[in-house]
């Protein structure tokens, strides 16, 4: 399989559905470990990074992970299928900017990752659609073991895995969930919320990652404190206390909508279905922007005849890189928005 191949589909963790999947998309836990007998990735040689891209390859592959896998050479590929891998939250935009001997194992349903040569050695992925942190940790912890039976981490006894930044130092984990929050927007709330989380030592980013802005109202929430903490107290923190709080404002401000802005609400909702499913060259925020509203709109009952999974289709396949696999060619901004704006009627009308 080659990344290409995964164009077409929607990712499972993407489908819209889950626990809690109107507000929470999806669930991600990733760990960070480095072989132990190496340097940290600035300082190796080309022949060092390919020994390391080899020694995980064979590992991670050795491995029974329940599923079928394959692996994508990201330093041979070409750009554009670097783009769609990272538009799928498959790997990093680091990873698909760096240089020299790089790769990943991806498993079939998506649902697990594995980038090798990215910022650390290694760095492993589970994901899972709406609020299921706990299936994600088991499985990643699982994996891990496994790994580590066929390969030796760096590991200190006081400082536990040694990270190539400071702030993944002790357990290397980061738990993160992809959040859908229009209504705090609407409600002119959303900075108390970011306010909120800085003060918790919580990360917020963008819909694409570290550097990235939070367009389309989603918002990932992910730890910074890994050392001192164990992996179990961050999941369940997230899990039972963060998450749910958030997720009960969310809720809170959507009601307040319905309840005494019903008719705003609305007109941005039908102003949204309006301009997408009339307009003939649309970018990729301005159709986040949009396609946020709508999203919005079903789960609230306030369009009837589209479902969650479309609209979360729709978020995906309209990205660039998707755009141009699809159509199998390389496409300028122009003939990008002219296309995604033809998708997006179609997709419209048809539902």
């Amino acid at each position: 399989m080659r990344p290409k191949d995964l164009s077409s589909r929607i990712s499972e963790w993407f489908q819209g559905s889950g626990p809690g999947a109107d507000i929470v998309i999806s669930s991600r836990i990733r760990l960070a470990r480095n072989l132990a007998g190496y340097e940290f990735l600035p300082c190796l040689t080309q022949q060092r990074k390919r020994q390391i891209l080899r020694t995980l390859k064979e590992a991670i592959l050795g491995i029974d992970l329940g599923e079928s896998v394959f692996y994508v050479d990201v330093d041979g590929v070409p750009a554009l299928e670097q783009e769609l891998l990272v538009e799928r939250h498959l790997i990093s935009r680091q990873h698909a900017m760096g240089k020299g001997p790089r790769g990943v194992v991806i498993a079939a349903s998506e649902s697990f990752t594995a980038m090798i040569n990215e910022e650390d050695h290694l760095r492993i992925q589970a994901f899972q659609t709406g609020l299921q942190l706990r299936p994600c940790w088991e499985r990643i912890n699982h994996i891990d073991n496994l790994i580590e039976q066929k390969v030796e981490f760096a590991f200190h006894p006081d400082y536990g895995y040694l990270t190539a930044c400071p702030t993944n130092l002790g357990t290397g984990i980061r738990v993160s969930v992809m959040l859908h929050l229009p209504a705090l927007k609407m409600a002119g709330q959303i900075d108390k919320f970011l306010q909120a989380a800085r003060d918790a030592d919580l990360t917020v980013r963008g819909l694409f990652g570290e550097g990235t802005e939070a367009v389309g109202d989603f918002y990932q929430l992910s730890n910074q404190v890994t050392l001192g903490v164990r992996e179990e107290d961050i999941v369940n923190q997230f899990n039972d206390v963060i998450v749910p709080k958030i997720v009960e404002y969310e809720h809170l401000a959507r009601r307040k909508l319905l309840d005494k802005q019903l008719d705003a609400l609305d007109d941005k909702i039908q102003r949204a279905l309006g301009v997408l499913g009339n307009a003939r060259l649309i970018s990729s925020q301005e159709a986040l922007f949009l396609l946020s509203h709508i999203r919005l709109g079903v789960n609230l009952n306030r369009i009837q005849g589209l479902s969650i999974r479309t609209i979360n289709e729709l978020f995906m396949l309209t990205q660039p890189a998707h755009l141009q696999m699809n159509q199998g060619e390389p496409l300028d901004a122009d003939r990008r928005d002219a296309t995604r704006a033809g998708i997006i009627r179609s997709r419209l009308c048809r539902n």
